[in-house]
């Protein structure tokens, strides 16, 4: 059974983990320059794989499947290909600013399905209260004004940038269940080896990696994602949930889209609407309510 609290040093690394994810949409923009969407899946897990597998090796940690393991495994690889994709294609169409204040908000997804699919895992009035004001901020990102006196729009970018929240907060509560029987490296890197194919054949057929915009900028956008995300990041987000309750980790997150707009405007030079910086702050004190621990009453 998840823990309901969290120690520090767990925190801690949460936290961290959270501010480099932070950095995802900016470097899968800026990988897109140089290598399509399926085509930075593929590369992404490709390097993901020898990272995970470099730990797993250094920590003699068994990574072949047993016979009952490979149906959930191949599930949760099939979402997670699907999800990468739509997340990789939504990024191209959405500013990498308003990216990464939508794609965090999975972590209100994860505390809705958790409530009804991981034990010991709630939704208390505050996390209820969070909810609404995090789903107002996704709101004052998405419905924009396009000038004076003119109407609101309805980005399609950013609503698949939604759609992919909503399967990455599915995949992390099937994850969660999954690490209780599985070894989390395992999963990690099963989900990754499982889904390489069908980025490598997705590339091939459909698309075509433009190679007169290779420079250092995608390629470090390529290293981090694979590398730092794929690699570190997957193991560190799909551990601690084993052990502490998924909606309370993964709402640490609130500092992922500040961390977000802030590379974006460095990085990319994106600029910062009022409208940004209402959702952002929504989206991040509505997932702090969520993390937030009810005080227990002096005895």
């Amino acid at each position: 059974m998840p823990k309901l609290a969290i120690p520090l040093n767990a925190a801690l690394l949460a936290v961290f983990i959270n501010v480099l994810w932070g950095g995802n949409p900016v470097a899968v923009k800026v990988a897109l320059e140089w290598i399509p969407p399926l085509w930075t899946g593929f590369f992404r897990f490709l390097l993901g794989i020898l990272t995970v597998a470099a730990y797993a090796t250094w920590r003699r940690i068994p990574l072949w499947p047993t016979a009952a393991e490979w149906k959930p495994l191949t599930i949760l690889a099939f979402v997670f290909a699907l999800q990468i994709t739509v997340m990789n294609h939504s990024y191209d169409m959405t500013p990498a600013s308003v990216a990464v204040v939508v794609q965090s908000t999975f972590p209100l997804f994860v505390a809705l399905m958790a409530h009804f699919y991981v034990e010991n895992d709630r939704l208390r009035p505050a996390k209820s209260l969070g909810l609404l004001v995090a789903f107002v901020g996704v709101a004052a990102t998405i419905l924009r004004e396009t000038g004076v006196g003119g109407g609101g729009w309805l980005g399609f970018g950013p609503l698949l940038v939604l759609l992919s929240s909503v399967m990455l907060a599915g995949r992390i509560v099937f994850s969660a269940n999954l690490v209780r029987s599985i070894d989390p490296v395992k999963v990690t890197i099963w989900q990754m080896i499982l889904s390489l194919p069908y980025f490598l054949i997705g590339g091939l057929a459909f698309e075509q990696i433009q190679w007169q915009n290779f420079g250092l900028g995608p390629l470090l956008g390529i290293l981090f994602q694979g590398v730092v995300i794929a690699g570190f990041g997957f193991v560190v987000a799909i551990t601690l949930p084993k052990y502490y309750n998924p909606s309370i980790v993964t709402s640490i997150g609130f500092l992922t889209p500040v961390s977000g707009v802030l590379l974006a405007m460095w990085l990319l030079g994106e600029p910062l609407s009022w409208q940004l910086v209402v959702g952002t702050v929504a989206v991040g004190l509505g997932l702090y309510l969520i993390v937030r621990q009810p005080r227990e009453k002096p005895s």
